[in-house]
């Protein structure tokens, strides 16, 4: 990196993301999955808007591009937040956040569905390889395995946030809106589908759980609102392929804190199924020009990974 100070940024920005899954999992304690997911879109909507208001960026009132924010705001924000945390009520945090590493692979399917992308050999076997691994995470063949309805919400997260970045960059980015205005639009626009999921479980009273609202608060402020920022001031400085490193360090954070602070053990089959799902991210993006071979060396094979992702997740929330 240029930038000896964006190692600590990108430390700091996976262990926001990465510690969301925590975050989810001690607020179901005071709010439900929708309270839960309105919290944080109202919060992070507050803090981004705030931070455009200090560095003068005005919000955009084009009709048709509120439209597309809309749409991406469902898919993006609203829909796999709530299921999220409707999966974390039945998921270990950890796990949920393994599961939420396939959203490179959900994007890059939806993108062939929607014949934006291509499908040579290197990338055909990476999603063989990323979907392998989740097989081996649900480990089928085991009466024990871990199939059920929370962790197939969780995935189901996973792919929402696929549909919604091949949505964004087909329908938003490029238009000269600066990313920091496009989130606080998606966000901004998110609050009001959250407010319309309320009546599915968020009519409940909310249980005074100190550590519980606390987390929501952090959940909202920093991880959602800074972390966007964050991810921001680290693309323009080192660029977006090394801003989406990122991808690979949050499922570590998350494994991390759930067997540090809930004591949440995984077993060794879901760890190796991770790094194989990784291992097939890697495979699937494309090849920078004029680079060597994806996986001749260990740590180029990381620097370049993530190239569609990335250049989706420069002008869209990711966690």
């Amino acid at each position: 990196m240029n930038n000896p100070t964006s190692y600590l940024r990108l430390g700091a920005l996976a262990l926001f993301w990465g510690a969301s899954f925590l975050l989810i999992k001690l607020g179901l304690e005071a709010l439900s999955p929708t309270q839960i997911a309105l919290a944080r879109i109202v919060l992070g909507a507050l803090t981004l808007l705030a931070i455009c208001a200090v560095r003068g960026l005005r919000i955009p009132g084009d009709r048709v591009l509120w439209r597309h924010v809309a749409v991406a705001a469902v898919f993006a924000n609203a829909l796999p937040w709530v299921l999220l945390a409707v999966g974390e009520q039945t998921v270990e945090s950890g796990l949920a956040g393994v599961l939420n590493a396939t959203t490179p692979l959900w994007t890059v399917l939806f993108g062939l569905l929607a014949g934006r992308e291509a499908l040579p050999p290197r990338r055909a076997a990476g999603l063989l390889l990323g979907f392998l691994g989740v097989l081996v995470i649900f480990a089928p063949w085991q009466g024990g395995g871990m199939l059920g309805w929370g962790v197939l919400a969780c995935v189901a997260a996973s792919a929402s946030y696929g549909i919604g970045f091949v949505y964004t960059g087909r329908f938003i980015t490029g238009r000269g809106t600066p990313p920091l205005a496009l989130a606080s639009m998606q966000l901004t626009a998110a609050i009001g589908f959250s407010v319309l999921a309320l009546p599915l479980d968020g009519l409940r009273m909310v249980h005074w759980e100190p550590v519980a609202l606390l987390a929501v608060l952090t959940l909202g402020v920093v991880g959602t609102g800074i972390g966007f920022a964050l991810n921001y001031r680290l693309i323009g400085d080192e660029g977006a392929t090394t801003a989406s490193t990122v991808t690979y360090v949050m499922p570590i954070f998350s494994v991390l804190l759930g067997w540090l602070l809930l004591g949440e053990q995984l077993p060794l089959r879901v760890i190796l199924g991770m790094v194989v799902v990784l291992l097939g991210v890697a495979l699937t993006h494309r090849k920078t020009p004029g680079a060597p071979a994806l996986l001749t060396r260990a740590g180029r094979s990381f620097a370049r990974a993530s190239e569609l992702y990335a250049d989706l997740a420069r002008n869209h929330p990711m966690k």
